[in-house]
C-alpha cells in the first residue's frame, strides 16, 4: 500500500494536469485547449518539464444544445457563418516544487491556427492563419493544510503575452482584424483561483477532483472575456506495469464576452467532455501520455463552432 501511495504521489502532477476545457468559446472558433501542467501539483521537491501537442478541428456548428445544418444557408446573411478552425497547439510547462507544501508552475502555449469564415453580408470565404505564442500562465500552490497533503489551493495570473492584432489574410475581409475570440491572446490579465483534492479509493484505484476559476481583471481595446470555471474529476487504475489508464470528466462553463468588440451574442457556453487517458513510464523520470477528449454535452449561446473530438500527446520529465 505504501508503494502504491508513492506511485500515486509521483504521478499526481500529471493526473491533475490532464485536459480541462479552455477559456473562451465564441462563434469565432476560439481554442478548446487541454490545460495540463498549469493545473498540476507536486508532492515532491524539484523541477519537472512538460511538452504537449494538442490538435482538434472546429467544424461542428452548434446553437443551444443542437447542431446547425449550414448546407441549407443561402448567402449573404446578416449572421457570420464560421466554416472551419484547425488548431495545432504546442505547450511548454515548467513546474517547480520548493518543498512538500509550496510549488509553482509556468505554462506558455504556441498556437498554429488556420481559420475560415463567411462574414455578414459576404458570399465568399475569408481566411486567416495565426502562428504565435499565447498568454502566459503562472500558478502557485499550497498543500500543507493536512499531514497527508492530499488537498491544496492554487492561485496565480494569466498574463497578456499573446497577440491581439492578427488580421484576415485573404477573401473579402482581407486586412480586417480577426475576431477577438480567435486572437492568440485575450489582451486581459486574469486572476486564477483553484482548489484540488486527491486520494486512494483502494489498493488499485485513486481519484482526484479540481475546480479552477478564471476572472478577467482588465480589458483591452473594448474587449473582455467572460468569467470561466473548470471542473475536473478523474480516476486512475494503478498497476505494477509501466502503463496507467485514467478516465476523466471535464466540465467548462463560461459567461459571455463584454465590450464593443466582443461577440456577446455568440459567446458563453457550458461544455462537458469525457477523456480517456493513458500514461506510459518510459523510464523512472520520463513519461509519455495520450488523451482523446470526447463531448458528452454542449450548450452554447448563439452560433459557435465546436470540435467533435480532440487529441493530445506529450512528454513529462522530472529532474
Amino acid at each position: 500500500m505504501k508503494k502504491l501511495h508513492r506511485v500515486a504521489a509521483m504521478l499526481a502532477p500529471l493526473a491533475l494536469a490532464l485536459p480541462s476545457l479552455s477559456w473562451a468559446c465564441s462563434s469565432c472558433g476560439c481554442t478548446l485547449n487541454s490545460d495540463w501542467a498549469s493545473q498540476g501539483f507536486k508532492a515532491e521537491e524539484g523541477l519537472s518539464l512538460d511538452l504537449r501537442f494538442d490538435t482538434f478541428i472546429q467544424n461542428d456548428m452548434r446553437t443551444g444544445t443542437g447542431r446547425v445544418n449550414t448546407s441549407g444557408i443561402t448567402f449573404p446573411t446578416d449572421q457570420e457563418i464560421q466554416q472551419r478552425t484547425t488548431n495545432r497547439n504546442t505547450t511548454l510547462a515548467a513546474d517547480y516544487g520548493f518543498n512538500a507544501d509550496w510549488g509553482m508552475a509556468v505554462l506558455l502555449p504556441y498556437y498554429d491556427r488556420p481559420h475560415s469564415t463567411i462574414a455578414p453580408g459576404d458570399t465568399d470565404i475569408s481566411t486567416s492563419h495565426s502562428s504565435s505564442i499565447g498568454d502566459l500562465r503562472v500558478l502557485g500552490r499550497y498543500q500543507g493544510f493536512s499531514p497527508e497533503r492530499d488537498w491544496g489551493v492554487q492561485f496565480g495570473l494569466k498574463l497578456p503575452t499573446g497577440r491581439t492584432d492578427v488580421n484576415f489574410s485573404n477573401g473579402p475581409q482581407a486586412g480586417q482584424p480577426l475576431d477577438r475570440g480567435l486572437q492568440p491572446g485575450t489582451g486581459s490579465t486574469d486572476l486564477l483561483l483553484g482548489i484540488y483534492r486527491f486520494g486512494s479509493i483502494n489498493e488499485n484505484f485513486d481519484y482526484f477532483a479540481q475546480a479552477l476559476l478564471q476572472v478577467p481583471l482588465t480589458s483591452k481595446d473594448a474587449f473582455k472575456p467572460g468569467v470561466g470555471a473548470n471542473l475536473t474529476a478523474g480516476v486512475r487504475y494503478l498497476t505494477d506495469g509501466p502503463v496507467v489508464p485514467h478516465l476523466q470528466l471535464n466540465v467548462r462553463t463560461e459567461r459571455r464576452e463584454t465590450g464593443a468588440n466582443a461577440d456577446a451574442g455568440n459567446s458563453g457556453a457550458t461544455l462537458v467532455y469525457l477523456s480517456p487517458v493513458v500514461t506510459w513510464s518510459i523510464t523512472e523520470k520520463l513519461k509519455a501520455y495520450g488523451v482523446v477528449q470526447l463531448p458528452l454535452y454542449q450548450r452554447v449561446t448563439g452560433y459557435q463552432l465546436e470540435p467533435k473530438y480532440s487529441v493530445s500527446v506529450g512528454l513529462h520529465h522530472a529532474f
